[in-house]
């Protein structure tokens, strides 16, 4: 398998408004439109390890977007313009190089090491007092295929840490944020809520697919992540004879509750504390990324404002 990171020259964070990139891009998204003219034009999302970038085809789009599929890597002819407050490519060539290239490095990823982030992730279970928690959580934690897909896989196909160890980064930073806010809330059961956050994404560590572009699985599109956590929970429980019927099903009850609302595909509405808790500080998370996101990479050079 060939590895083209090495040839790229320009990367996205190098991109700048009126200048000429002739290089390679993975591509993210691939939609057919029509403009005002009747005229079909091909709107792209194109990205390397460095993050992503929107690109039309005006000319010839019928038989240039004939050439490559979403998920391909290509070598683009493009020139640079600022819309809108945001730059975009105006692509005039483009060729997929065909398989068996390694896509990897084309890949965003997590800007902290993946390995020290599992480390100190894993160091949260030392926090659990309830053995029966402690238990359940350190035989997730040891599956190595499951840790293998959680280390690696996004969090979201889009809007919040859509990276490879973008899980990882997100159920660490939602357990540590339990943490956090929990000694004000002395009713919360600390050790329910941490082992919560810790399991409440376990689900996607299956239902997302990462292997050339970020998109749903099979699993993922019929099942969902809420509904495949709930099984591996429900799965590694069932090892342990001796695990409280009532600690299980309030754990479960934070995962099946965890989106809120039944419009954002919880199952059930939270009716715990603990429950609560996970689920406002999951979103919490996820926004504040979104955001931040915004104003590091879209703000506009003129204005300095996010569009």
């Amino acid at each position: 398998m060939k590895h083209m990171g090495a040839q790229k020259k320009k990367f996205v964070k190098d991109i700048t408004e009126n200048c000429e990139v002739e290089d390679l891009f993975l591509v993210r998204s691939k939609n057919n439109g029509i403009t005002k003219n009747g005229k079909p034009y091909i709107a792209l999302v194109l990205g390397d390890a460095t993050g992503e970038v929107k690109a039309r085809i005006w000319d010839n789009a019928e038989k240039l977007g004939a050439a490559f599929q979403e998920g391909d890597l290509v070598k683009i002819k493009a020139f640079s313009i600022l819309y809108q407050g945001a730059l975009q490519l105006n692509v005039s060539d483009i060729v997929a190089l065909g398989e068996g290239v390694d896509v990897s490095g084309f890949l965003p990823s997590s800007q902290r090491d993946i390995e020290t982030t599992f480390v100190q992730l894993v160091g949260l279970i030392d926090e659990v007092q309830n053995e029966h928690l402690k238990q359940l959580l350190q035989i997730v934690f040891s599956d190595e295929a499951l840790v293998s897909a959680f280390k690696k896989a996004p969090a979201a196909k889009a809007l919040h840490h859509d990276y490879i160890g973008g899980l990882l980064d997100h159920t660490y930073m939602v357990a540590c944020l339990v943490l956090a806010v929990q000694q004000y809330y002395p009713k919360v059961n600390r050790d329910l809520a941490l082992a919560g956050a810790l399991l409440h994404d376990i689900g996607k560590t299956q239902e997302l697919s990462y292997a050339t572009s970020f998109d749903y699985s099979d699993r993922g599109r019929l099942l969902g992540h809420i509904v495949i956590g709930d099984e591996i929970v429900r799965e590694k429980i069932a090892l342990l004879p001796d695990f409280p019927i009532d600690l299980a099903m309030v754990l479960r009850h934070i995962l099946l509750s965890h989106h809120g609302q039944y419009e954002f595909g919880s199952p059930k509405r939270p009716k715990t504390l603990e429950a609560l808790l996970v689920g406002y500080l999951d979103d919490l998370d996820a926004k504040l990324y979104g955001v931040t996101r915004a104003i590091t990479h879209e703000k506009s050079s003129r204005e300095g404002w996010t569009t």
